[in-house]
């Protein structure tokens, strides 16, 4: 794989993963759901949580579907990287 389009999808997977975090975070906290920058989160991440939410049951209050998107995204970044490097 091309370095230059390895490290791009590197950082798009990033960017992801600090989304699907800050997601993560700002939902223990009682923010208004229609601000621009919380509607721009929820846009760029639900397309990734919610197949993973309709599979995995909740466990009460707890969704784990953004740990297990987490593990995929960093998994798919650990591939890329071996790609990149042989």
């Amino acid at each position: 794989m091309d370095p230059a389009i390895a490290a791009l999808f590197r950082v798009f997977l990033y960017a992801l993963i600090v989304a699907i975090v800050l997601r993560a975070i700002l939902s223990w906290f009682p923010l208004d759901p229609r601000t621009p920058y919380y509607q721009f989160l929820i846009r760029v991440t639900e397309p990734l949580l919610e197949p993973v939410r309709r599979v995995l049951p909740r466990l009460g209050m707890i969704d784990l579907s953004p740990m297990v998107v987490l593990l995929l995204l960093f998994l798919m970044v650990n591939v890329v990287e071996r790609l990149a490097s042989g």
